[in-house]
């Protein structure tokens, strides 16, 4: 018995280590976000992180990869998204995005993502290395994770189990009734009395959140109370996902009586009409409105694509996500987002940053991920060109140092095709 356990383990060994040792990949433009471009680099993997970039790495290693030619990339992180919880929207069975209630602070989003699902290689297929799944509801819907777009398990996967609690402010939008409006129709009056009731429940949930702060030792564990103390002690940000004016500007408004609380702004349509407070106050927003309809008819045809010029120029930190809602089956399109706002005032090492680096950090790991400098993990990927080039074609990508496979359903698909039996003319 003792033998055959032996052997077991030592079967074991070699996948386990499977990205030890050192890996030099040499000859490609490097772009390391935060120290400029090398043309060309060399950057040195050891362990499964990055040991060193440099325009040329003497140092031998385990083995090499000429990538002469070739764009290296940090992964790219998606901030805000349902990769994972959603497969296919029209089957229910594959969708768990949602929870019930209107606070449910211990909800985990990591737990709901599907290992197996088919959109996640597609995403990884085109640079996608990390993604963060928001758990839909209400109001306070749950804390969101970190998830590498690789693994077996949910475990496997799973690199930061909590990174941020959600809070969907409510809706502030004007429905005014018109002269053929039925009874039930509800007046202006009292769509402000519920909207204000709405953020009074908001308040007095967040009040209760920082009572609880101050409990007695020995009292019963509450789950959801125990899961706001980091977001109230400021430790776990809080993303707010908001779109117009009103509900920002509500927003802001109210979390000003909460000055501890991290706050981060996500979806931020009209955040462009506030973005000098955003600034003041040090509030990123994570931007998913580049490919939507502006939100006024009096509105221009581009504003959507130059809201992230327009607070990058005001001095707001900002990310750039898919559009808000469902957006598993484009996360593969999230390079593009990012090109079309850099076509329109968005600096390019912004727009890059912005897809990269700045979800690392608004997620607390941007000393792990986000860029290629030394001590970092190797999370990267090689493409033919520019990534906001739709032209380029990723063909190596690694996560912790493991190249993984850029197959995909899509790319079955097109194999299966291509060889398909072709009749003879008659």
């Amino acid at each position: 018995m003792e033998k055959l356990a032996a052997i077991f383990f030592a079967l074991l060994l070699p996948a386990a280590g499977a990205s030890a040792g050192t890996l030099l990949l040499r000859g490609a433009t490097v772009h390391t976000v935060t120290q400029g471009t090398l043309t060309p680099g060399d950057v040195l993997v050891r362990d499964g992180r990055i040991a060193a970039v440099a325009p040329r790495i003497e140092e031998a290693a385990d083995a090499s990869i000429d990538l002469t030619g070739l764009h290296l990339f940090p992964g790219l992180i998606s901030a805000s998204t349902d990769l994972g919880l959603v497969e296919i929207s029209g089957v229910r069975a594959s969708v768990d995005d949602q929870e019930t209630g209107e606070f449910t602070p211990e909800i985990e989003s990591w737990t709901a993502v599907n290992p197996d699902s088919e959109l996640i290689p597609v995403s990884r297929a085109n640079g996608i290395t990390h993604f963060v799944p928001v758990p839909g509801g209400k109001l306070i819907s749950g804390a969101s994770g970190l998830m590498a777009a690789r693994g077996w398990t949910v475990e496997d996967m799973t690199v930061r189990r909590r990174t941020a609690m959600h809070l969907f402010w409510p809706d502030h939008s004007l429905n005014v009734p018109g002269p053929n409006a039925s009874e039930k129709a509800k007046s202006l009056e009292d769509q402000a009395r519920e909207r204000s009731e709405r953020v009074r429940t908001i308040d007095q949930f967040f009040m209760d959140a920082e009572a609880w702060e101050k409990r007695q030792e020995g009292s019963p564990v509450v789950p959801a109370w125990e899961a706001m103390l980091p977001v109230v002690r400021g430790e776990l940000p809080l993303i707010v996902h908001a779109q117009g004016l009103r509900e920002i500007r509500a927003a802001l408004k109210w979390s000003a009586a909460h000055p501890r609380l991290r706050l981060i702004l996500e979806g931020g349509r009209d955040a462009w009409m506030l973005a000098g407070e955003l600034a003041q106050r040090k509030i990123p927003v994570i931007y998913s409105e580049i490919f939507t309809l502006p939100g006024q008819s009096s509105d221009a045809y581009d504003l959507q694509f130059r809201v992230p010029s327009l607070l990058e120029k005001a001095g707001v930190t900002v990310a750039i996500s898919e559009s808000s809602g469902k957006s598993a089956s484009s996360q593969r399109n999230l390079p593009y987002t990012a090109a079309q706002a850099a076509a329109f005032g968005f600096s390019r090492e912004a727009a890059l940053a912005a897809i990269t680096l700045i979800p690392a950090q608004l997620h607390g790991v941007g000393d792990m991920l986000g860029s290629i400098e030394p001590g970092k993990e190797a999370s990267l990927f090689a493409a033919t060109g520019e990534i906001f080039d739709i032209r380029s074609e990723v063909k190596h990508l690694w996560i912790a140092g493991r190249e993984q496979s850029l197959a995909s359903r899509h790319t079955r698909l097109a194999d299966r095709y291509r060889s398909r039996p072709v009749a003879a003319p008659k």
